[in-house]
């Protein structure tokens, strides 16, 4: 789950950690308000979406000459102009496809006097086990520019979480930031906190980019990005208030209403697969057959008829679905419940593309009896490569 810039910075307020002054807006109204509740003489004004590039982002409405989703302010009536454009407008920016963002939400803060950018981060280093702090000297809009250009001058340091953030890996951080007296001091501090953050809210990653040095040699963290490990967060109800759904897919939204892990694809043969694992291997092979999943579909090992219902209505609300493949191993799964809810749901749908329907495993028979004597185009397969076979041929011969 990914959250605002402006809910990642009250997060992080709360451990210490050092922030602009800043207000979030919804209306151009709350826009005033907020900077008018600010010192001044400078303000931002920043397009609250759940996408980076926003600075170098340009909005569809506006054309290619208008400024980005980050605007400098020197004035409330400037802040008030600048949220007018962008409230409500389409942000494209390198994250966001063509497709862009629509802008609800803005994030009025104070301007900060800046000598120096930085880049921080921490994620989860799942081939070691680890968590992963990767720093640079070089902050800002063009990070993903210095690591494809100068990947020497990003350092990882890499921290066992069963030994937890030492003073060691405090010092590595801030000499890899290159920086000395007082404000290495302030790295050293600042990396400890931000390890607690990690962990405590359990994040998958934490960016800071930049992390700024003032002209009056503090460190503050300017724009951060945030997401948590969305199997961790019945632990954190309290972030879960957070969410944004508008920022989401709708078929995504509705997927997690069953707790079904579904993320929409860009091609035409819908998936409804039990397990991770599988799951990959079917959208594999329906490639191998010459065409494109729709989607990634996992129902899970304890799927309901309801489960199964939900699953093949999300699929089929897709426009681009031109054919599905059902692909089931049932074992704490039983082939029967997955044959009665693909039943149920192809009659409420009124299914009007080829379905093929490959199940093994737990009351196999009785699944496959079912589907047989439903009375619905269903096209059974003997295995995974005859499945793929059959639904690439289904869809071919119906286009």
């Amino acid at each position: 789950m990914n959250i605002h810039e402006y809910q990642a910075k009250e997060q992080l307020a709360k451990y210490g950690i050092g922030i602009p002054a800043g207000h979030a807006a919804l209306t151009v109204d709350e826009a005033v308000e907020a900077a008018e509740k600010l010192p001044g003489p400078l303000y931002v004004v920043k397009a609250q979406i759940h996408a980076g590039g926003r600075g170098k982002g340009k909005f569809k409405e506006l054309g290619p000459d208008a400024s980005g989703g980050v605007r400098l302010s020197k004035s409330v009536d400037a802040v008030r102009d600048n949220a007018t454009e962008m409230l409500g407008n389409t942000l494209v920016t390198i994250q966001t496809g063509d497709e862009g963002k629509q802008v609800n939400r803005l994030y009025v803060t104070d301007g900060v006097d800046i000598a120096e950018e930085y880049y921080l981060s921490m994620l989860v280093d799942r081939a070691t086990g680890r968590i992963a702090m990767i720093v640079s000297t070089e902050g800002g809009m063009d990070i993903e520019d210095v690591a494809h250009n100068t990947p020497e001058k990003i350092k990882t340091i890499t921290i066992d979480p069963a030994q937890g953030f030492m003073p060691h890996h405090g010092r590595s951080m801030a000499f890899a930031l290159g920086l000395s007296g007082d404000l290495n001091k302030q790295a050293q501090k600042l990396g400890k906190q931000l390890y607690t953050a990690f962990t405590d809210m359990d994040c998958e990653m934490l960016e800071i980019n930049p992390l700024v040095e003032t002209k009056d040699a503090q460190l503050l963290v300017l724009d951060t990005k945030m997401s948590f490990d969305g199997n961790a967060l019945m632990r954190h109800p309290n972030l879960m208030e957070l969410r944004d759904v508008t920022e989401e897919d709708p078929a995504e939204v509705e997927a997690s209403k069953y707790d079904l892990a579904y993320i929409k694809l860009d091609g035409n043969i819908g998936c409804m697969v039990n397990g991770a694992g599988l799951a990959m291997a079917t959208m594999d092979i329906i490639k191998l057959n010459g065409a494109f999943p729709a989607n990634f579909l996992d129902v899970g090992g304890g799927a309901t008829t309801e489960k199964v219902t939900a699953a093949f209505k999300i699929i089929l609300a897709d426009p681009a679905v031109e054919g599905i493949l059902v692909n089931i191993f049932g074992g704490i799964m039983k082939c029967d419940i997955i044959a009665e809810g693909i039943v149920t749901a192809a009659k409420e749908v009124d299914l009007s593309v080829p379905l093929v329907v490959r199940l093994e495993g737990t009351n196999v028979a009785k699944g496959k009896e079912i589907l047989a004597n439903s009375g619905l185009p269903i096209v059974s397969a003997d295995d995974l490569g005859d499945a793929a076979k059959k639904i690439v041929a289904q869809v071919k011969d119906a286009a």
